[in-house]
């Protein structure tokens, strides 16, 4: 662990039981204190594989917990989408830390800063203990050895995976009791330790889980996919070094995922977020939210302020990004609920502003026993699926070979089923009678394309700050989107935000520690040359 966090736990490791025991979920928008847990001693703990399989869920845990600023309750998609141009803080916003992150102003004290470093490094030091004492383990069989280590290091890779794209390089800490007064890695040094991980993790069984909330084989090559095309689109000097190699692998693990023949598109977009249809045939990896134990937040956030036009929490910046959506394309109702039916009057409430439509869960909205602020909380988070893959799969052969008759075939599979009608059960095409399928495009054309699907697909997914930072041009793409109604929006986003501060805290601790370009009053282009838009 690292600084603060090793100074509150060098002394014990917080090992916790089964998810979904120990929490009872905070859904309130506003600044919460974060809930204190009891914990075992580390030392005296790895007695039998119920013990490791414990503490590995101690690992998951840490992403679905702390409330209001848990990783997947709704840091995620605080950080990685109200950081853009379509998002921003509703009027019922009470919260200066969510409106920094709103208008570009984040700070290093900023709570959604804090914690996902807090909470990213506890997730490693768990991992790093479980590594540690599973490694030890002489009364472990050579197989149940290798699973657990390969399971924790699969959740150190996702980790490390996260905060390298939020704050660039950080110390890598590889074993428990170490990181005290560390100094920043590299960014190609973190992901050499990302991809060692999840190499590692893709020798676990193929039967290891049916579910997708764990790791496994093909969800360690899926994230791998992803890995690679992301590196190779860093300033790193690797990344520039190796770009071409790093977008052939990426290639190569999106295509040993399709080829296993486990996964495919569904039919119907919404249901990938249907609380009755989790671990579903699109789902690579997710995590498992209930909203009596550890809630998704997010659910909340959008529709807390149920059938009314008082804005939510989290709300659209114009009502333009629906308008503009073809309704042919189902993803449009999949992503945006401009109506919805109140159970009460059993008519439609039209909202003046689209809700977010993926966390209102229409299946518990009307429950006696649940309220409408309870719809979307235990819907789960998707960290992959196969969409993803496929677009992956395009957009590094396109930037590798230019628009093949593999890139055009990855993308138009997602074009299909965007407008298939799963109600009529027929082919769709396009309102403005341009071609369903793509073909004939320049390789700058194809990338456009998939910028344009990747947004269509993942609207409030967590994934789109993370995109125009990679591609360079966040700080155009939100000058140029941004609504007039926003305005701190477009006066206030510069290339400081390609990265988040560190948190100030840690600084104060770890002296070694050096704080991002940008965010203690330094001018001009720093480390960014005109690549970054």
């Amino acid at each position: 662990m690292i600084t603060k966090i090793y100074k509150r736990t060098a002394h014990r490791l917080a090992l916790f039981t089964m998810l979904y025991s120990l929490f009872t979920v905070l859904v309130s928008c506003a600044d919460l204190d974060q809930t204190s847990i009891s914990s075992i001693d580390k030392d005296n703990f790895y007695q039998s594989k119920n013990d490791i399989e414990t503490a590995i869920n101690g690992i998951y845990q840490e992403f679905t917990v702390n409330g209001m600023y848990g990783i997947w309750n709704n840091q995620t998609i605080y950080l990685q989408d109200l950081q853009t141009d379509y998002v921003r803080a509703g009027a019922q916003t009470n919260s200066a830390h969510i409106r920094e992150v709103a208008n570009f102003a984040v700070q290093p004290t900023n709570l959604f800063v804090v914690n996902a470093w807090e909470a990213h490094y506890t997730a490693i030091n768990r991992a790093n203990v479980v590594i540690d004492k599973v490694t030890a383990a002489d009364w472990l069989d050579e197989q149940s050895k290798q699973n657990y280590i390969a399971e924790a290091r699969f959740l150190r890779a996702y980790t490390y995976f996260n905060l390298v794209r939020y704050f660039g390089g950080v110390p890598l800490v590889l074993h428990d009791g170490e990181g005290e007064g560390a100094s920043r890695n590299t960014v190609d040094e973190v992901y050499e330790q990302i991809v060692s991980d999840f190499t590692a993790a893709e020798q676990l069984p193929a039967n290891y889980t049916t579910l997708d909330s764990k790791a496994s084989s093909l969800g360690a090559s899926a994230l791998l996919s992803k890995v690679y095309l992301v590196w190779a689109q860093t300033s790193s000097e690797k990344g520039k070094a190796n770009q071409n190699a790093y977008y052939q692998k990426a290639v190569d693990y999106a295509q040993k995922v399709i080829d296993s023949g486990k996964y495919r598109l569904l039919d119907k977009f919404i249901d990938i977020w249907s609380v009755d249809k989790k671990n579903g045939p699109e789902h690579i990896f997710t995590f498992e939210h209930d909203r009596t134990v550890n809630a998704n937040i997010t659910g909340h956030c959008v529709f807390a302020t149920n059938w009314s036009d008082t804005e939510p929490v989290l709300i659209a910046t114009s009502d333009r990004y629906y308008t503009e959506m073809d309704p042919k394309d189902q993803r449009r109702d999949g992503s945006w609920a401009k109506s919805i039916i109140n159970p009460n009057t059993g008519t439609d409430f039209v909202f003046t502003i689209p809700r977010f439509r993926k966390y209102i869960d229409s299946l518990n909205f009307a429950n006696p026993a649940s309220s409408g602020n309870a719809a979307g909380q235990s819907t789960n988070s998707v960290v992959i699926r196969y969409g993803e893959v496929l677009l992956i799969k395009a957009e590094a052969e396109n930037e590798l070979n230019g628009p093949t008759p593999a890139a055009y075939d990855a993308i138009n599979q997602i074009r299909r089923r965007a407008y298939w009608s799963p109600y009529l059960n027929i082919q769709n095409e396009p309102s403005d009678g341009s071609p369903l399928e793509l073909s004939g495009l320049t390789k700058e054309q194809f990338r456009q394309a998939v910028r344009d699907e990747r947004w269509k697909e993942f609207i409030l997914e967590g994934q789109r700050w993370f995109d125009l930072v990679r591609w360079h041009i966040l700080v155009k793409h939100v000058k140029e989107n941004s609504p007039a109604s926003e305005p701190l929006k477009i006066q206030n986003v510069s290339k400081r935000n390609y990265l988040l501060p560190l948190p100030q805290d840690q600084i104060i601790l770890n002296p070694n520690l050096t704080q991002n370009w940008g965010y203690s009053g330094e001018s001009g282009d720093g480390p960014y040359d005109s690549s970054f838009e």
